[in-house]
């Protein structure tokens, strides 16, 4: 059973929930960058979890099943349609063999899932399928899917659930919640102030490593330079312009500027939706919360 690729889209790659445990030997954690839509879908197909789905990036990709397959297509609506017929977004549908289905640019979000019943079947490298393109390392050949690519799909490992599952994408201001540090001590208090007051414009130029936001510049005491460490997911590091990136799923494992404050892991699937021009502004958090919060989003996403 298999996926054939009629035509790819600029950026499709496979993708699960990310290679864990390799960072300290200088490989980025990948996986999806809208983990809540790969794994809802998964739970809607009777996968685990962690099965492997394609990313779609602002365009997707017309493909053919060459056997029946239960499919979803999750998180931003990219206008997909199922041998001409419109497709609802994080619902689950039935094709059957030689059935094609066609996504175009994206209405919503920035980012579309198909994930299909038992996954892609493409090699398990250091314990994920997950694409890393700086690396060439995963997915298919560590790349991007390109026209005539043969996607092999697992075997079922349940059964599919069947209905759909709510999941709006985010409009108008998005607020994402971070608390303060590592090092917000490098920046004076009205940096501080404006980090969590103003409205940030998401930039053209972000990516699957950052995104990269413009607004008022923050002020530091000294300079943002520091003896590089480790990078968690949704660190903001401040480099000399004084213009926040947020680290995202393809980060780097170390960073030598300054971090003002961490996003919460619960919150990644919003900005990873967020497209350039989009606005974002940071709200404030406590630690207690933040943990809070984090152990929720772990129940929703275990259950539909």
């Amino acid at each position: 059973m298999a996926l054939q690729i009629l035509q790819p889209g600029p950026l499709t790659t496979i993708q699960d929930l990310g290679r864990r445990g390799y960072m300290k030997d200088g490989f980025p954690q990948s996986g999806a960058m809208d983990d809540f839509s790969l794994v809802r879908a998964n739970l809607l197909l009777g996968n685990d979890k962690n099965a492997a789905a394609l990313e779609m990036t602002m365009m997707g990709i017309h493909a053919r099943f060459d056997a029946p397959c239960a499919f979803v297509a999750a998180g931003g609506d990219f206008g997909g349609s199922w041998n001409g017929v419109p497709l609802s977004p994080n619902t689950l549908y039935e094709a059957k063999a030689g059935d094609e289905v066609t996504f175009g640019a994206a209405k919503t979000g920035c980012r579309c899932y198909l994930a299909v019943q038992g996954g892609f079947d493409v090699p398990v490298v250091m314990g994920s399928r997950s694409t890393t393109l700086k690396c060439r390392l995963g997915g298919l050949d560590g790349r991007k899917l390109q026209k005539g690519d043969i996607l092999p799909i697992g075997a079922a490992t349940g059964a599919p659930k069947g209905g759909s599952f709510a999941n709006p994408m985010p409009e108008g201001e998005i607020l994402i919640r971070a608390v303060l540090g590592p090092q917000d001590d490098f920046f004076t208090e009205e940096a501080l102030h404006l980090f969590f007051s103003q409205t940030y414009t998401v930039t053209a130029e972000s990516d699957r490593m950052g995104m990269r936001l413009t607004g008022q510049p923050l002020q530091s005491k000294n300079g943002t330079d520091i003896v590089s460490d480790g990078i968690a997911p949704g660190a903001v590091q401040v480099p000399s312009s004084g213009l926040p990136i947020v680290l995202m799923a393809d980060r780097q494992t170390t960073g030598g500027y300054a971090k003002i404050a961490t996003v919460l892991t619960c919150d990644l699937h919003l900005l990873a939706q967020a497209r350039p021009a989009d606005q974002i502004r940071f709200v404030r958090i406590g630690e207690k919360e933040a943990r809070e919060a984090a152990k929720l989003y772990r129940m929703t996403l275990t259950t539909l």
